[in-house]
Protein backbone atom coordinates (compact mmCIF):
# COMPACT_ATOMS: atom_id res chain seq x y z
CA UNK A 1 0.00 0.00 0.00
CA UNK A 2 1.68 3.18 -0.96
CA UNK A 3 1.15 6.59 0.71
CA UNK A 4 -1.88 8.91 -0.21
CA UNK A 5 -0.83 11.59 -2.50
CA UNK A 6 -3.60 13.53 -1.80
CA UNK A 7 -3.06 13.29 1.77
CA UNK A 8 0.10 14.83 1.86
CA UNK A 9 2.04 11.93 0.97
CA UNK A 10 1.27 10.79 4.40
CA UNK A 11 0.47 6.84 4.51
CA UNK A 12 -3.04 6.08 3.66
CA UNK A 13 -4.56 4.15 6.89
CA UNK A 14 -7.40 3.59 8.24
CA UNK A 15 -9.54 5.05 10.99
CA UNK A 16 -10.48 2.92 14.03
CA UNK A 17 -14.01 4.23 13.07
CA UNK A 18 -14.32 3.10 9.78
CA UNK A 19 -13.07 -0.57 11.05
CA UNK A 20 -15.81 -0.48 13.82
CA UNK A 21 -18.39 0.68 11.42
CA UNK A 22 -17.41 -2.29 9.35
CA UNK A 23 -17.39 -4.61 11.90
CA UNK A 24 -21.06 -3.13 13.03
CA UNK A 25 -22.39 -3.80 9.17
CA UNK A 26 -21.12 -6.96 9.11
CA UNK A 27 -22.81 -8.44 11.99
CA UNK A 28 -26.04 -6.95 11.30
CA UNK A 29 -26.51 -8.38 8.18
CA UNK A 30 -25.80 -4.80 6.16
CA UNK A 31 -23.79 -4.77 3.20
CA UNK A 32 -20.44 -6.00 5.05
CA UNK A 33 -18.20 -5.23 1.09
CA UNK A 34 -14.93 -3.48 2.69
CA UNK A 35 -15.21 0.41 2.13
CA UNK A 36 -12.03 -0.14 0.02
CA UNK A 37 -10.81 -2.49 -2.43
CA UNK A 38 -7.69 -3.14 -1.54
CA UNK A 39 -5.23 -6.02 -0.02
CA UNK A 40 -5.50 -4.23 3.87
CA UNK A 41 -9.66 -4.13 4.32
CA UNK A 42 -9.54 -7.47 1.97
CA UNK A 43 -7.33 -8.60 5.25
CA UNK A 44 -9.74 -6.84 7.86
CA UNK A 45 -12.39 -8.37 6.05
CA UNK A 46 -11.50 -11.82 6.47
CA UNK A 47 -10.11 -11.37 9.94
CA UNK A 48 -13.80 -10.36 11.26
CA UNK A 49 -15.43 -12.90 8.95
CA UNK A 50 -13.23 -16.11 10.19
CA UNK A 51 -13.98 -14.43 14.03
CA UNK A 52 -17.82 -14.36 13.34
CA UNK A 53 -17.13 -18.24 12.28
CA UNK A 54 -15.26 -19.13 15.09
CA UNK A 55 -17.95 -17.19 17.54
CA UNK A 56 -20.59 -19.44 16.12
CA UNK A 57 -18.39 -22.87 16.30
CA UNK A 58 -17.84 -21.77 20.10
CA UNK A 59 -21.27 -21.50 20.50
CA UNK A 60 -22.04 -25.11 18.88
CA UNK A 61 -19.46 -26.97 20.93
CA UNK A 62 -21.16 -25.67 24.37
CA UNK A 63 -23.73 -28.17 22.90
CA UNK A 64 -24.57 -30.96 25.25
CA UNK A 65 -27.30 -32.70 23.81
CA UNK A 66 -25.11 -33.92 20.18
CA UNK A 67 -23.25 -36.81 19.86
CA UNK A 68 -19.63 -36.39 20.79
CA UNK A 69 -18.87 -37.01 17.22
CA UNK A 70 -20.45 -33.21 16.12
CA UNK A 71 -18.72 -32.00 19.14
CA UNK A 72 -15.40 -33.06 17.64
CA UNK A 73 -16.01 -31.85 14.14
CA UNK A 74 -16.54 -28.19 16.06
CA UNK A 75 -13.12 -28.40 17.87
CA UNK A 76 -11.67 -29.13 14.33
CA UNK A 77 -14.14 -26.12 12.53
CA UNK A 78 -12.37 -23.79 15.34
CA UNK A 79 -8.53 -24.55 14.76
CA UNK A 80 -8.95 -23.85 11.47
CA UNK A 81 -10.95 -21.05 11.78
CA UNK A 82 -8.32 -19.77 14.55
CA UNK A 83 -5.21 -20.10 12.36
CA UNK A 84 -7.04 -18.19 9.55
CA UNK A 85 -7.64 -15.64 11.37
CA UNK A 86 -4.78 -15.23 12.78
CA UNK A 87 -3.29 -15.65 9.40
CA UNK A 88 -5.25 -12.26 8.22
CA UNK A 89 -3.98 -10.74 11.30
CA UNK A 90 -0.62 -11.01 10.19
CA UNK A 91 -1.47 -9.99 6.72
CA UNK A 92 -2.96 -6.69 8.38
CA UNK A 93 0.07 -6.11 9.72
CA UNK A 94 2.13 -6.64 6.67
CA UNK A 95 -0.44 -4.55 4.72
CA UNK A 96 0.31 -1.84 7.28
CA UNK A 97 3.80 -1.70 7.75
CA UNK A 98 4.21 -1.57 3.80
CA UNK A 99 2.35 1.59 4.23
CA UNK A 100 4.63 3.09 6.54
CA UNK A 101 7.59 1.44 5.09
CA UNK A 102 8.63 5.28 3.65
CA UNK A 103 8.09 6.97 7.23
CA UNK A 104 11.49 7.88 9.00
CA UNK A 105 11.80 6.47 12.30
CA UNK A 106 12.49 8.62 15.10
CA UNK A 107 15.54 7.47 17.26
CA UNK A 108 13.24 7.58 20.44
CA UNK A 109 10.46 5.75 18.64
CA UNK A 110 8.56 3.22 20.63
CA UNK A 111 7.78 0.05 20.38
CA UNK A 112 4.39 -1.21 20.81
CA UNK A 113 4.04 -4.47 22.10
CA UNK A 114 0.74 -5.03 20.52
CA UNK A 115 0.33 -4.55 16.49
CA UNK A 116 -2.36 -2.66 15.13
CA UNK A 117 -3.66 -6.19 13.17
CA UNK A 118 -4.09 -7.57 16.83
CA UNK A 119 -5.84 -4.26 18.33
CA UNK A 120 -8.39 -4.90 15.14
CA UNK A 121 -8.77 -8.39 15.74
CA UNK A 122 -9.92 -7.04 19.38
CA UNK A 123 -12.27 -4.44 18.02
CA UNK A 124 -14.07 -7.50 15.61
CA UNK A 125 -14.48 -9.41 18.70
CA UNK A 126 -15.58 -6.78 20.43
CA UNK A 127 -17.76 -6.04 17.78
CA UNK A 128 -19.16 -10.03 18.20
CA UNK A 129 -20.02 -8.97 21.87
CA UNK A 130 -21.38 -5.95 21.80
CA UNK A 131 -24.15 -7.71 19.20
CA UNK A 132 -24.40 -10.78 21.54
CA UNK A 133 -25.06 -8.72 24.74
CA UNK A 134 -27.28 -6.62 23.04
CA UNK A 135 -29.42 -9.22 22.14
CA UNK A 136 -29.44 -10.42 25.16
CA UNK A 137 -30.49 -6.88 26.92
CA UNK A 138 -33.16 -6.83 24.43
CA UNK A 139 -34.33 -10.53 24.96
CA UNK A 140 -38.52 -10.40 25.34
CA UNK A 141 -38.27 -14.17 27.21
CA UNK A 142 -36.00 -13.12 29.70
CA UNK A 143 -36.89 -11.56 32.98
CA UNK A 144 -35.97 -7.84 33.31
CA UNK A 145 -33.06 -8.78 35.83
CA UNK A 146 -31.38 -10.64 33.11
CA UNK A 147 -32.04 -7.64 30.71
CA UNK A 148 -30.80 -5.08 33.33
CA UNK A 149 -27.42 -6.93 34.28
CA UNK A 150 -26.97 -7.47 30.20
CA UNK A 151 -26.96 -3.48 29.55
CA UNK A 152 -24.74 -2.96 32.15
CA UNK A 153 -22.44 -5.73 30.60
CA UNK A 154 -23.04 -3.94 27.15
CA UNK A 155 -22.26 -0.48 27.98
CA UNK A 156 -19.05 -1.63 29.74
CA UNK A 157 -18.54 -3.96 26.50
CA UNK A 158 -19.27 -0.12 24.66
CA UNK A 159 -16.85 1.93 26.76
CA UNK A 160 -13.86 -1.30 26.14
CA UNK A 161 -14.23 -0.62 22.48
CA UNK A 162 -14.03 3.39 22.37
CA UNK A 163 -11.03 3.10 24.25
CA UNK A 164 -9.53 0.73 22.11
CA UNK A 165 -10.42 2.60 19.01
CA UNK A 166 -8.44 5.37 20.17
CA UNK A 167 -5.46 3.31 21.65
CA UNK A 168 -5.35 2.16 18.03
CA UNK A 169 -5.94 5.66 16.20
CA UNK A 170 -3.20 6.46 18.68
CA UNK A 171 -0.58 3.75 17.68
CA UNK A 172 -1.40 4.86 13.87
CA UNK A 173 -0.77 8.61 14.12
CA UNK A 174 2.34 7.95 15.90
CA UNK A 175 3.97 5.53 13.66
CA UNK A 176 2.92 7.17 10.73
CA UNK A 177 5.16 10.33 12.44
CA UNK A 178 7.89 7.80 13.19
CA UNK A 179 7.19 8.65 16.91
CA UNK A 180 6.14 4.56 17.48
CA UNK A 181 6.49 1.32 15.48
CA UNK A 182 5.22 -2.51 15.49
CA UNK A 183 6.43 -5.51 14.20
CA UNK A 184 4.81 -8.86 12.58
CA UNK A 185 4.81 -10.88 15.57
CA UNK A 186 4.17 -15.20 13.52
CA UNK A 187 1.60 -16.87 15.65
CA UNK A 188 3.21 -19.99 15.46
CA UNK A 189 0.38 -22.20 15.80
CA UNK A 190 2.28 -25.47 16.47
CA UNK A 191 -1.11 -27.21 17.43
CA UNK A 192 -2.25 -27.19 13.27
CA UNK A 193 0.89 -27.77 12.20
CA UNK A 194 1.56 -32.13 11.59
CA UNK A 195 5.39 -31.62 11.84
CA UNK A 196 5.12 -29.68 15.24
CA UNK A 197 2.51 -31.45 17.07
CA UNK A 198 4.58 -34.74 18.95
CA UNK A 199 0.47 -36.02 19.08
CA UNK A 200 0.08 -35.78 14.84
CA UNK A 201 3.35 -36.76 14.35
CA UNK A 202 3.55 -39.82 16.50
CA UNK A 203 0.59 -40.97 15.79
CA UNK A 204 1.55 -41.04 11.72
CA UNK A 205 5.29 -42.82 13.03
CA UNK A 206 3.04 -45.06 15.18
CA UNK A 207 0.81 -46.06 12.10
CA UNK A 208 3.86 -46.37 10.07
CA UNK A 209 3.23 -43.51 7.66
CA UNK A 210 5.65 -41.06 6.31
CA UNK A 211 6.06 -37.90 8.71
CA UNK A 212 5.26 -34.82 5.79
CA UNK A 213 8.12 -32.99 4.43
Amino acid sequence: MATNERNGGKPHLPSASAVVEFHDAFDVGKDASPPEATPLWQAIADNHRWNAALWDEEDLARRRNVPDADIAANKRAIDGYNQKRNDAIERIDEQLLAALAAVARRPESRLSSETAGMMIDRLSILSLKIRAMRAQAERADADEAHREACRGKLARLVEQREDLAGCLDRLLAEAAKGESHFKVYRQFKMYNDPRLNPALYGERRASGDRPPD
